[in-house]
């Protein structure tokens, strides 16, 4: 493959991010890819509407036969589906009245549209789109004695209800549709997979329920630590807003989220923090970034195949020092015991590089970057 001129290279040229959402996953994906990421998609969860819920209707009629106070609308699909299941029960228009007579809270804008479209003004919306500053205005106000409807989004709010109810509310929890997991999990094991073995660069998470069922799934195969150990080393975590996060922090992984929870900011950081990790080695008389499955050679992107980018990793953990055959074997994928394997990858990774001599044969010894004679701070054993 030829490489990219160096005014053609995006910022997420060369890394890889797994989308893990059910939901508007197109979306995600355009933008990353917009950006030059190569995108790895595993929807990890379904959403499984139900116009026919037993459990929906009698809530539903529950509320129309006692009023509530107040009513939060916390997702645009799930009061849209809503409305559509009232109507398919002949009790759509009712439904209508009876939130134009509360205080009818929508959180974010997405929201605020879909309540507006059913011929609703809400009272109040949140600027930050956050759970946290809808219940803290709940409790500012005052919620003793008085009866909260909240429209859960798939599985219930972390802590939401039960702090309203602490407060002294009565909470009606009104489940408009579930999250389910796939029905094809071979894409979540590859995504697995691809986390545990450092293949992915990032992984991002639209929904709390999202990261809880991909967590659940790493359990399940017996990856949870393999899991966990590479979010919390190599492969960012990438949320949409801090719900999202909580069940990925409960298990000490570190989380990047953008200050407005939304895809394209989110991308944005993405685009941001990526290529910020990368430290430029000057090799050769050359700039040398090592991206995810690239490199950049004074800023013309460089594709390289798995091995060659197992073999230059290791060479760039410590620039400048020899790495013996034998230690670069180890980390050869599928190499077996022959060291001929190196020198085939070796060949293959400076023809990918296009720069021979980026990579220095030691007689005897193995393979060092050429690190430049100047760039005495970067040549540590430890790298």
């Amino acid at each position: 493959m030829e490489p990219t001129s160096p005014t053609a290279v995006p910022p997420l040229a060369g890394f890889t991010v797994g989308v893990t959402a059910a939901r508007r996953a197109d979306e995600l994906a355009a933008l990353l890819e917009r950006r030059g990421a190569a995108v790895l998609r595993a929807p990890v969860l379904r959403i499984v509407p139900l116009p026919d819920d037993a459990e929906l209707l009698d809530t539903t009629k529950q509320l129309l036969d006692d009023a509530p106070d107040i009513v939060v609308a916390t997702t645009a699909i799930g009061f849209r589906g809503w409305i559509e299941a009232a109507d398919g029960w002949g009790l759509g228009e009712a439904l209508l009245r009876r939130l134009g007579e509360v205080e009818l809270l929508a959180r974010g804008p997405k929201v605020r549209g879909a309540v507006r479209a059913a011929g609703l003004t809400e009272a109040w919306s949140p600027a930050s789109e956050s759970m946290a500053e809808v219940l803290e205005r709940l409790l500012d106000e005052g919620v003793d004695g008085r009866c909260v409807a909240v429209q859960l989004h798939g599985e219930p709010l972390p802590g939401f209800n039960e702090s309203l109810r602490a407060a002294g509310a009565r909470v009606v929890a009104v489940p408009v549709y579930r999250w389910m997991p796939p029905e094809d999990l071979a894409p979540v094991d590859r995504l697995l997979d691809a986390v545990t073995s450092r293949a992915l660069d990032a992984v991002t998470f639209t929904s709390a329920p999202a990261a809880a069922s991909l967590l659940g799934r790493a359990v399940q195969r017996g990856r949870l630590d393999a899991f966990l150990d590479a979010l919390r080393t190599d492969v960012l975590a990438g949320c949409v807003g801090p719900v999202t996060a909580l069940p990925l922090q409960a298990h000490d992984v570190p989380t990047l989220q953008p200050e407005r929870f939304r895809l394209g900011p989110l991308v944005q950081l993405l685009a941001r923090e990526l290529p910020g990790r990368v430290r430029p080695l000057p090799v050769a008389g050359h700039e040398v970034e090592i991206r995810g499955q690239a490199a950049l050679v004074d800023g013309a992107l460089r594709p390289v195949p798995p091995a060659g980018m197992a073999l230059l990793r290791a060479l760039a953990r410590r620039p400048g020092w020899v790495v013996s055959r034998a230690d670069l074997l180890r980390v050869l994928p599928g190499a077996g015991r022959d060291e001929h394997a190196v020198e085939t990858a070796m060949a293959r990774l400076r023809a990918a590089l296009g720069a021979p001599r980026l990579i220095q044969t030691v007689v005897k010894r193995g393979y060092r970057l050429s690190l430049d004679p100047h760039a005495d701070k970067y040549a540590s054993p430890s790298g």
